[in-house]
């Protein structure tokens, strides 16, 4: 049974007409639909969702006649609505269902007389139909060819570049004031006391991964209960992010640095107003997150900032524990995307479920860099509004950055591990791409990722004979001057 995405073309009766787009599921072995609106033919709806026309004594008399009907699933089969629809004179049958929209799949050996047009729809979509475009509605049925490449793709590889380069930038700066005050014993305390970075051991690593595979499989089974304790970690989470991120540029600003002292403590007047700002803009987004138009924009900002924030703070003590951390979450994600299909009842990928919401749950977690699709496509409407990049993909390979941009700082060469790294995750990125476009499927970008920035890493270091230190790490760093 081949099962395909659609798009059901709908337009109202003023001047000039108001038209919208809605995605439905057809069978192509029973139909085939025009590829483009110019061979479309137009049909008046008759709505009809009060009714599952299971016997053609539910229908009214003569109102199915050349018009595209619209009924509600019910108990009774597709096939045998759409013989009832056809011979009530029906050009085109449609059928609501408030479930998720799933293949349409009847035995057509026994309906061979059976030839007007079926198609799935949302009944939500016909309700927004009506709202949006009235009760004298025209519709038709057409399938384009999925487009080959989308340029949202563009915005979210510069998001990803972006904000691994300036995440491994912000953490090489941190270390050099590190070492200026290891270098200077007034300065040690006042910066030890500004500390709050966390360093990840081999242990702390393999801990880390088998948390975040518990994490995956609860879950998976669990989704309705923790997408909600997900989204409150998330926003109180990139709330202190976001702070953490305009504090850091608001100290570099010589102006507006008026205190105020509360029990015994003085803080800047402006760091409140950024705080208010910081956890006003989480709430925000809390309140209208499943608002398409424009909420994304909020959660990728707050989203930007807390992969920022991570890979500032936590701080990779050698090149051993990235390949440990870096290989162990290839293994999980490639598990999780390719093996796990094997194992679930219905065939699909745990990492895919929990990405798209288990079930056809309408919540999301908010762990994802979304960005609208910018070609109209079947796909666009029925199921990938966004193109989408997780988290991970970002932070795992940027705290390699983090840890080449403070191994640049500590021997002093040049930004060349810095910059070699995030070039090679710029490559890992345009090859993921490459092979979403060829393969027409969701992919661990990690598999790409990680080699690209690993091997490129070692390279560096072996040409530069430097290959021992870099994997040992930041023992040596006693003897910094500055």
């Amino acid at each position: 049974v081949a099962a395909d995405e659609g798009i059901l073309h709908a337009s109202g009766g003023g001047v000039p007409p108001v038209t919208k787009d809605y995605c439905i599921i057809y069978n192509s072995n029973w139909v085939s639909l025009p590829k483009t609106l110019d061979n479309a033919t137009f049909r008046s709806l008759e709505n009809l969702t009060s009714t599952v026309l299971c016997s053609s004594s539910e229908a009214p008399s003569g109102v199915m006649k050349d018009k595209a009907v619209v009924v509600m699933r019910g108990n009774c089969t597709f096939l045998e609505k759409a013989r009832i629809a056809q011979s009530l004179g029906a050009k085109m049958l449609l059928i609501a269902s408030k479930s998720r929209l799933s293949a349409i799949s009847d035995n057509k050996t026994d309906f061979e007389d059976v030839t007007l047009p079926i198609a799935l729809i949302r009944y939500n979509d016909i309700v927004d139909m009506q709202l949006v475009l009235g009760n004298e509605v025209n519709v038709t049925l057409y399938s384009p060819p999925l487009p080959e490449f989308d340029y949202s793709m563009v915005v979210i590889f510069l998001i990803a570049v972006f904000t691994v380069a300036l995440g491994g930038y912000w953490s090489g700066v941190a270390e050099l004031e590190n070492l200026k005050a290891v270098a200077s014993p007034g300065e040690r305390e006042t910066r030890r006391k500004k500390e709050e970075n966390v360093t990840f051991t081999p242990v702390t690593v393999i801990l880390f991964v088998v948390i975040c595979c518990v994490m995956l499989v609860l879950l998976y089974f669990f989704y309705k209960w923790l997408v909600y304790v997900i989204i409150s970690v998330f926003c109180l989470a990139s709330a202190m992010s976001l702070y953490n991120c305009l504090a850091a540029l608001i100290a570099e600003i010589p102006i507006g640095q008026c205190r105020v002292t509360c029990c015994n403590k003085t803080i800047e007047v402006r760091l409140i107003f950024l705080a208010v700002f910081c956890i006003a803009a989480a709430v925000v987004w809390a309140v209208f997150r499943n608002e398409d138009r424009w909420a994304w924009i909020l959660q990728d900002i707050l989203g930007v900032a807390f992969c920022l924030n991570f890979i500032k703070t936590l701080k990779m003590p050698n090149f051993k524990s990235c390949v440990i951390l870096l290989g162990l979450l290839l293994l999980y994600d490639v598990f999780f995307v390719f093996i796990t299909p094997f194992i679930t009842k219905n065939g699909a990928s745990i990492m895919v479920e929990v990405a798209a919401g288990p079930f056809g749950n309408s919540e999301k977690l908010p762990v994802v860099i979304r960005v609208p699709r910018l070609e109209h496509s079947a796909s666009t409407l029925c199921d990938l509004p966004f193109s989408l990049l997780g988290f991970g993909d970002i932070i795992v390979p940027g705290l390699l950055v983090a840890y080449c941009r403070r191994f640049d700082v500590q021997t002093r060469s040049s930004s060349v591990y810095y910059i070699s790294c995030t070039i090679a995750y710029a490559v890992g990125m345009v090859l993921t791409f490459v092979v979403l476009a060829l393969m027409k499927m969701g992919q661990p970008a990690l598999l790409y990722l990680v080699p690209c920035t690993l091997i490129t890493s070692s390279l560096v270091a072996w040409r530069r004979k430097e290959m021992k230190k870099f994997w040992k790490g930041s023992s040596y760093q006693v003897g910094w001057m500055p």
